[in-house]
């Protein structure tokens, strides 16, 4: 168990939440959250790469020149993969890059990424209630006097979206925001430093507590 201190709007100690999670064994914690962590990035991949083959690519239904007499090597078509606009050898075609991870092994992996970044792990108090329109320059206050260092990149982790928070983020290039419900161990290692509501956090536990 992890117990955290929640910070108010204006940094200030406001109580503590606590994260109970099950992780994986030491020994195998790294090899399950490399592999949900190689899945979730082979996911991403479209896999739209396309290149022409010589039978593709247009062109190329006449004999160059003759078989013998000119002093030139022998070419058959003006297409291939020798000359220029020919067809590529063994190039890219499309293809599905997907990996599959069992839904246990996903949930344990995220919760280990998690439990293993609370010590750069804030917690706040929802502070939606403290922005009456989106003002970035507000919240970027607010991350300094919760200790958040200057040019670190932050995962902000919310318990449900809030278009003011939403709004006032969201083109912060350092900061990412993102609800408890759509964590995932990129976002959660790629982080410098974690910010992450109370709400939130009680989400968390209620969501990925239970295993």
């Amino acid at each position: 168990m992890v117990d955290c201190v929640v910070k108010d709007w204006q940094g200030a100690d406001k109580g503590n939440a606590s994260l109970d999670l099950k992780v994986a064994k030491e020994e195998s914690a790294a090899h399950i959250v490399h592999r949900a962590l190689v899945r979730q990035l082979a996911n991403a991949r479209q896999g739209t790469a396309c290149t022409k083959t010589r039978s593709e690519v247009s062109g190329g239904g006449r004999k160059p020149w003759r078989q013998k007499g000119t002093g030139r090597a022998r070419a058959g078509s003006n297409r291939s993969p020798l000359w220029r606009g020919g067809g590529v050898i063994f190039g890219p075609k499309p293809r599905d890059y997907s990996q599959k991870m069992n839904r246990k092994e996903r949930r344990l992996a995220l919760r280990t990424a998690l439990q293993s970044r609370v010590a750069d792990l804030i917690a706040v108090e929802d502070f939606a209630a403290n922005l009456e329109r989106p003002k970035t320059k507000e919240v970027l206050a607010a991350f300094q006097r919760w200790g958040v260092e200057a040019d670190s990149k932050v995962l902000l982790i919310v318990s449900e979206r809030q278009e003011n928070v939403w709004l006032s983020v969201r083109n912060v290039e350092r900061v990412r925001i993102i609800s408890a419900s759509n964590l995932n161990v990129y976002d959660i290692l790629a982080a410098d430093q974690i910010v992450a509501t109370a709400s939130a956090i009680a989400k968390i536990q209620e969501v990925y507590g239970d295993d």
